[in-house]
């Protein structure tokens, strides 16, 4: 490692606390607002859950209290295990109750503390000044502060998964049990949160061992530890505590849509989705930088996009519409980014002043106007109406009655703010299209068996679907307001 005065950390030190207190600022940024802002059916099925978690160690909560939040937390499922759920609920025990603060400032803490791990990480292969440049870029891109603040599993998930890379990357180093240790505790934490990180965890330990210990990688203790702290804790939750859930997610969003790997038009859209988030010229500029790094990171890199691919192909419906499903290539690309940009800063380095000067104000630039582009989202919507609207549809459905809705994020926004439970008409969307589900048929009656009411609120679905339309207008309405219908199936 080069330790010349202009790579000393007194020199690059305050650049990386000025760095990471930026990304810090960012994601505290409209911190009261509810979490509506990024895919919002996912963050209310974690604050659920976390509800769930919070009452039942709450000791002021009721009984009724805690049955009814306990019965939200069942109906939303257990696909993975609650952790920053967990994490959650204990906050807002120790703070005093719910708030939309606590999930987002727990995410930014993690998401600063892998950013930590990912600069040494790029540090020790390029410059620190590039990798300076790859960790601005993963702290300030847009996707990256809107994703890492977001309650769901895959921040934190995110954030074990570049943690244990970086464990790994430097038992490649060293071969000390303290790093296999390491990597091992935090590349199986990662699995244990979300078991589809699991992949490129695989891919990229295989390739690092067999790196580092060529063909007698099998006779090290440490690569056994490694590899049962990996697997087994994922292995126990996922085949033995929750094999039911674990089977339904496998053929509902595997095995059933296979298909559409059969199709260019799946590559396409997997890859225009990329450019969407990311952009094609650093995703390609990423892939460069793989190319021309140094041998251990390019044998990380490789595996790393690898690992990858394998998982789009395995869950190849959320490659073209779930942003959050790419979360882990925030990091992959930092460390492509720095290592193709090195080249460039040690070009730079050796001009005069003022060209120095220069480049450093268009990388200052850019790290702004891409702050100021991720600033300008997160304020752009406020989302603090919802509560009291999705309040007051719960009060005005009357109580012990059976209603079915048609209505946003699987009934999520009326369960969380309304504390009220419907049955869920079935959307037309484009995954129902893809499954080739039933459509808008026109026979309901015996589909309403039984309800009370029939609640709309997302009407852009119930003109999706003009025959529930033209059925539901035969019935009173019992009430409404601005934003929701219930109509009367008793009469």
């Amino acid at each position: 490692m080069k330790t010349s005065s202009k790579n000393r950390p007194s020199t690059w030190l305050p650049i990386l606390i000025l760095l990471l207190a930026l990304g810090g600022l960012l994601r505290l940024l409209d911190l009261t607002d509810p979490p509506l802002d990024f895919h919002p059916s996912r963050q209310l099925r974690n604050s659920l859950a976390a509800r769930g978690i919070y009452y039942s160690l709450l000791p002021s909560a009721t009984d009724e209290q805690r049955e009814l939040a306990a019965s939200f937390e069942r109906a939303v499922g257990r696909y993975e295990p609650p952790v920053s759920e967990s994490l959650v609920a204990l906050t807002w025990l120790l703070t005093g109750g719910e708030n939309y603060a606590a999930p987002r400032v727990l995410g930014a803490l993690f998401w600063l503390t892998a950013g930590v791990a990912l600069f040494d990480l790029m540090r020790r292969a390029t410059s620190p000044w590039a990798a300076l440049i790859g960790l601005a870029f993963y702290l300030v891109l847009p996707f990256s502060v809107q994703a890492s603040r977001s309650f769901q599993p895959d921040p934190l998930m995110t954030s074990a998964f570049v943690a244990g890379i970086y464990f790994l990357y430097r038992w490649s180093e060293e071969q000390s049990w303290k790093h296999a240790l390491l990597a091992g505790v935090f590349l199986g934490l990662a699995a244990l949160i979300k078991v589809v990180i699991a992949s490129l965890i695989g891919v990229v330990a295989l390739a690092l061992v067999f790196f580092t210990l060529k063909k007698d990688f099998w006779k090290s203790k440490q690569v056994w530890a490694m590899a049962a702290l990996v697997a087994i804790p994922a292995y126990v939750y996922y085949i033995f505590l929750n094999q039911g859930r674990s089977t339904e997610y496998f053929f509902a969003w595997t095995v059933a849509l296979i298909k559409l790997i059969t199709s260019t038009d799946f590559y396409s859209k997997w890859l225009a989705f990329l450019g969407s988030l990311f952009g094609l010229t650093v995703i390609f500029l990423s892939l460069a930088g793989t190319l021309i790094s140094k041998p251990r990171l390019r044998c990380l890199l490789i595996s790393l996009w690898i690992g990858y691919l394998l998982y789009g192909l395995i869950l190849p419906f959320q490659m073209y519409t779930h942003s959050y499903y790419h979360i882990q290539l925030i990091p992959l690309l930092a460390l492509g980014l720095a290592s193709a940009v090195n080249p460039l800063v040690e070009t730079v380095s050796s001009q005069g002043w003022g060209w120095r000067a220069g480049f450093v104000g268009l990388v200052v630039a850019v790290v702004g106007y891409q702050s100021w582009v991720a600033r300008s989202v997160l304020v752009a919507e406020d989302f603090r109406h919802e509560p009291a609207f999705w309040k007051g549809v719960g009060e005005a459905i009357p109580a012990d009655a059976d209603v079915i809705a048609l209505t946003q994020d699987y009934g999520y926004r009326l369960m969380f703010f309304g504390w009220r439970k419907v049955d869920l008409w079935r959307l037309n969307t484009g995954l129902s299209e893809v499954r080739g589900g039933e459509q808008d048929g026109g026979d309901f009656v015996d589909e309403i068996d039984g309800m009370d009411y029939f609640l709309v609120t997302a009407f852009n679905q119930l003109d999706k679907q003009p025959e529930l339309k033209k059925f539901l207008e035969q019935y009173p309405i019992a009430t409404q307001g601005d934003g929701y219908v219930l109509y009367d199936l008793r009469k």
